[in-house]
C-alpha cells in the first residue's frame, strides 16, 4: 500500500512539474516588443447583441476602426431552422444612417452542450435546410453572414460541409465569416480539456483550415480562455494569433480577427480567467509580431460585445490598438 501511494504522489508531482513548466512557457510568450506595424488596419468588428440602448455602441463605432458589425439576427435549431430576431431591419436602418461605411453580417448561433464526437453537430437534413435559410437571412439587408456553431468537435464532418453549402447558396458576393473555436496551443493540448470537459474547446490547426476554406472571415474567441492571471491570459492571446495565421497561412486574401473581453456580464459571458482589453491587445500585438502574417492576409479585432464596451474598453482600445 505504501508503495502505491508513493507511486500515485510521484505521479502527480510529475504532472504538476508539467503543467507548471507549461504555464511558465506560455507566460514567456507574453513578453518583448511588438513591431510598430503591428497595430489597427481599420478593419475591426463588433458583436452587437441589443438595440435598446445605441450608446456604448456609437462610443466604439465613433473610433473609426471598426468597419463591420455582427448583428444578432436569429437562432439555428437542431433540424436547420432560423428564429429570427424580430427588430434587425430597425437596426440596419439605424447604421445606415449613422454609419454607412460600416458593414452588417447576420450572426446567426447554434449553441449546445456536450460533444460532436459520435453525432455530427448538424446532421445532413439539418444542413441542406440551414444553408438556403441562411442566404434568405443574409439577402434580407446584410451584407453577408456570421456563423457561430458551437461546440464542434476537430473532425465532425459537419461543419466544413456546411461551411461548402452556405458558400454555394450565398455565392460570390456576400461575405461569409466564421467564428471558430480556440486554436489548441501545442499539437495534441486539446485532448485533455475533451477528457476533462466532454466537449471540445479547441480546434486543431488543420481542423481550422478546413472548417475556414470557404470563408472570408474568420474570428478567434479573446474571451472564455480560462487562464488565471494576466502573463498566462497574455500567452494564451498570443498563441491564438501565431497559430491561426500559421494555419490559414495559404489563405493569403482571408481576413482574421481576434475577440476582446467587452461583455458586461449574464447570458453573454464566458466565466473563467483573468481577461482584459489591454492584455488582449498587447498580445495581439505581439501575436502578430512573431507570426509575420502573409501579405494580403488583413488582421484584425472584434469587441464582444460592441453593445456592452465600457468608456475604459474603448479607451483601452484607442490606446492599445489605435496607437492615438
Amino acid at each position: 500500500m505504501k508503495w502505491l501511494l508513493t507511486r500515485l504522489l510521484a505521479g502527480l508531482a510529475a504532472v504538476a512539474v508539467v503543467v507548471a513548466g507549461g504555464g511558465a512557457l506560455l507566460a514567456y510568450q507574453y513578453s518583448g516588443a511588438p513591431a510598430p506595424w503591428a497595430a489597427s488596419r481599420g478593419a475591426d468588428a463588433a458583436w452587437v447583441s441589443s438595440w435598446e440602448d445605441t450608446a456604448a455602441l456609437e462610443r466604439v463605432l465613433d473610433t473609426g476602426g471598426v468597419d463591420t458589425v455582427y448583428v444578432y439576427a436569429g437562432d439555428i435549431d437542431a433540424e436547420g431552422g432560423i428564429e429570427r430576431v424580430a427588430d434587425t431591419a430597425e437596426a440596419l436602418s439605424w447604421l445606415g444612417r449613422r454609419y454607412p461605411d460600416v458593414r452588417a453580417l447576420a450572426w446567426l448561433r447554434h449553441v449546445e452542450s456536450g460533444s460532436s464526437l459520435v453525432r455530427d453537430r448538424l446532421d445532413g437534413g439539418a444542413r441542406e435546410a440551414l444553408a438556403p435559410a441562411v442566404a434568405e437571412v443574409a439577402a434580407d439587408g446584410f451584407a453577408g453572414v456570421h456563423l457561430e456553431i458551437r461546440p464542434v468537435t476537430v473532425n465532425d464532418p459537419s461543419m466544413p460541409a456546411l461551411m461548402a453549402l452556405v458558400r454555394e447558396e450565398l455565392g460570390e458576393g456576400p461575405v461569409l465569416s466564421l467564428q471558430a473555436q480556440h486554436v489548441e496551443l501545442v499539437p495534441g493540448g486539446r485532448v485533455p480539456s475533451f477528457v476533462l470537459e466532454r466537449e471540445e474547446k479547441y480546434w486543431s490547426k488543420g481542423y481550422l483550415g478546413r472548417v475556414a476554406e470557404h470563408a472570408d472571415e474568420v474570428v478567434l474567441p479573446g474571451v472564455g480562455a480560462g487562464m488565471p492571471g494576466e502573463a498566462l491570459y497574455g500567452g494564451f492571446m498570443v498563441r491564438q494569433v501565431t497559430e491561426s495565421v500559421t494555419a490559414l497561412r495559404t489563405r493569403g486574401d482571408v481576413a482574421v480577427r481576434f475577440g476582446l473581453p467587452t461583455h458586461g456580464g449574464g447570458e453573454w459571458a464566458p466565466g473563467g480567467g483573468e481577461e482584459s482589453v489591454a492584455t488582449a491587445l498587447a498580445a495581439i500585438r505581439l501575436g502578430m509580431t512573431k507570426a509575420e502574417p502573409p501579405e494580403g492576409m488583413t488582421l484584425g479585432v472584434a469587441f464582444y460585445l460592441g453593445d456592452e464596451a465600457s468608456r475604459e474598453d474603448v479607451a483601452a482600445y484607442t490606446a492599445g490598438w489605435l496607437l492615438s
